[in-house]
């Protein structure tokens, strides 16, 4: 069995954490935080105020805290359980460099894992892009990317993450072109990233390579948070068990 606490409990992701939790059977949610939170429940867990989260990371049995909240409250909460000796699985995007340092710093001395997407498929799809890039080096390269209206980062971690890749793929990075206005016409060598946000849409996300006469599309579709949440907390089960250091969830699925 392992322990977790959940930080943003009562928000969308948090929330689907504590659902998805509450299912199973390798999981016992003994710490749910959130600001300002004041006697809330979640999935029948109590929900603290956030404020409270270093005294009850000390007080009650916690092996490693699930995170979707937002940069800043993703760093705090991080240096909290880095102090209280506690894992830290964080599914948070939109982190500058800095922010991506002081997650760093954290895991030198506890696990820390960080991911933008925590799907099988994605991470699935990210693996066939790398093979189909260095394959149709020459074709022309397009992503969309398709998020719910209150999300903030654009483009979303996962985008910038499967263009990464695709960077890597080729051997040298893409010029990317976000958007397109007036007289544009598309460069050699350039990526066009275009990002909506609409509804209460969870993610979806399209590549699409065109040459040759011949285009070629890769479509992933999340039907429901649940398929994050689950990720989340099979990171959480397999962080439990690793020492301190920055891990990546293709570890996981390893």
């Amino acid at each position: 069995m392992t322990a977790i606490g959940v930080t943003g409990a009562t928000g969308t992701m948090g929330t689907a954490v504590l659902e998805t939790a509450a299912d199973r059977e390798d999981i016992d949610v003994n710490v749910a935080v959130n600001r300002g939170a004041d006697g809330e429940r979640v999935a029948g867990q109590g929900v603290h105020d956030a404020a409270d989260l270093p005294t009850l990371l000390a007080d009650r049995s916690v092996d490693v805290v699930v995170d979707f909240t937002g940069p800043g409250s993703a760093i705090e909460y991080a240096a909290a359980c880095a102090e209280a000796g506690v894992g830290f699985v964080t599914g948070t995007t939109g982190f500058d460099a800095d922010g991506r340092a002081a997650l760093e710093t954290s895991a030198e001395r506890v696990p820390l894992l960080w991911a933008t997407n925590f799907s099988q498929g994605i991470h699935a799809l990210g693996e066939a892009l790398g093979e189909i890039t260095e394959t149709l080096s020459e074709y022309d390269i397009e992503m969309t990317e398709t998020h719910h209206n209150r999300k903030r980062d654009a483009p979303s971690g996962t985008a910038t993450t499967l263009l990464d890749g695709i960077d890597d793929a080729s051997g040298g990075e893409h010029d990317r072109t976000y958007g397109r206005e007036g007289d544009q016409p598309r460069a050699d060598g350039e990526i066009g990233v275009h990002v909506r946000r609409a509804g209460g849409i969870r993610g979806e996300h399209e590549v699409l390579f065109a040459g040759n006469d011949e285009v070629l599309t890769f479509t992933h579709r999340a039907e429901s948070r649940a398929v994050f949440a689950s990720g989340a907390l099979d990171a959480a089960v397999w962080l439990a068990e690793r020492d301190p250091g920055f891990y990546e969830f293709g570890e996981v699925l390893a």
